[in-house]
């Protein structure tokens, strides 16, 4: 008898609804000389799962073989479940039971759902998804109002075949053709939406693969992640072909070491950034998410003065940003406060404004003077500061 307990591993993570913008952009890049490459950045932490479930369905795949390879060669035992059902994850309380999902990996198959791609307008034209959930503990977190189940992160065994899939989507993007600053970029297809690459890649070798995937694809293409730490060795000297934009997740000092638990200091993602671009990566800046915080120019001021340190010599470098404020729903709000009763985020709905999405989705997002007011200076300091960059686009 199945326990009421259980979680099926093999349902997506988050529901079928748009996910938050966050990713940025790329394009063909030059092959560039790597004599001043920079030095390998201090290692972030890495996240060490407490317990690695392995379905039968991907114990098929030779990418999931290769997954439990590599985690075992990391000293940690992978339980080989007889079924999709995934049993001792829920605890007493919402935060029991998000502290052992949140330390849990399961290595399944995609979902079919997954396996068909959806728009991602305005960052990219489609989501491609190698992996759902997130070990970091960000208290805005991105997946808090679409979550079905507790937080596992699950990642996908059969990552060859969804590669592969991706053909029959080359030049039926619509973001990247409508807009002229982008018109070289070809199809874009983002991989972080549901999760992040370089807190996983240790684990699964996805992201690399991809990359590699789109070096050899003979045609105008894009791969893009974002993510929030800063372990890229694997991908120095990596062959991209100039086809993959990684961009890092930043922001002030005061909203990364306060909301950002469990990720790379920023001055590491930063040189992380710095070693890419000296690689000859398109790289990206995901300033995200915009808190309008007490004396928030001096801290935003301080962290855009850290990112014309990062690129300061960098020959040609292909810099993206994609400025996105804080917004939250009901339902994020409620997941988050179960998840962190004791944050200091301010989620009060009396000092934002109401606003619709597509989909008739409710959230709270800060009134139209103030958004404007903080448009308004990015637009302005990042130009001024980092001239190179190109923001994309604001929301």
């Amino acid at each position: 008898m199945t326990s009421p307990d259980a979680v099926d591993v093999d349902t997506p993570l988050a529901v079928d609804v748009p996910a938050a913008p966050h990713d940025a952009s790329g394009e063909h890049v030059p092959i560039r000389d790597l004599a001043g490459l920079a030095p390998p950045t201090r290692s972030a932490r890495r996240w060490t799962p407490s317990r690695v479930v392995a379905t039968p369905a991907a114990l098929d795949h030779p990418h999931g073989q290769r997954i439990v390879e590599r985690v075992r060669a990391l000293g940690i035992e992978v339980e080989h479940l007889r079924a999709n059902r995934l049993t001792g994850v829920r605890g007493q309380t919402d935060r029991e039971t998000y502290a052992r999902a949140k330390s849990t990996m399961a290595i399944v198959v995609s979902p079919p759902s997954r396996r068909v791609l959806q728009p991602i307008a305005p960052s990219a034209d489609w989501r491609v998804d190698l992996a759902e959930g997130c070990p970091a503990h960000c208290q805005y977190c991105y997946l808090a109002g679409s979550l079905t189940g507790p937080p596992v992160t699950r990642v996908y065994a059969d990552l060859d075949d969804i590669l592969a899939g991706l053909t029959a989507y080359a030049g039926r993007g619509t973001v990247t053709s409508r807009d002229a600053r982008r018109a070289d970029e070809g199809t874009t297809f983002e991989a972080s939406c549901y999760t992040d690459p370089l807190a996983l890649e240790h684990l699964t070798g996805s992201w690399r693969r991809a990359v590699q995937h789109f070096a050899d694809w003979d045609a105008p293409v894009q791969l893009r992640w974002t993510t929030k730490y800063a372990d890229v060795d694997t991908f120095v000297g990596l062959p991209h072909a100039g086809r993959t934009r990684v961009r890092f997740s930043v922001n002030c000092a005061p909203v990364a070491q306060r909301f950002e638990g469990g990720t790379a200091r920023m001055p590491d993602r930063l040189a992380a950034l710095r070693r890419l671009a000296l690689d000859g990566y398109p790289v990206g800046l995901t300033i995200a998410p915009i808190i309008a915080l007490p004396e928030w120019r001096e801290h935003y001021g301080d962290l855009l003065e850290q990112v014309r340190a990062a690129v300061d010599g960098v020959p040609d470098v292909d810099l993206t940003a994609e400025l996105i404020t804080h917004r939250f729903t009901p339902g994020s709000k409620e997941v988050l406060l179960g998840w962190y009763p004791r944050t200091r985020l301010e989620m009060d709905e009396e000092s934002r404004s109401r606003k619709r999405g597509r989909f008739g989705a409710v959230k709270y997002v800060y009134p139209r003077e103030q958004t404007t007011e903080l448009r308004d200076w990015f637009t302005v300091e990042l130009t001024a500061r980092v001239p190179a960059c190109r923001i994309l686009y604001w929301t």
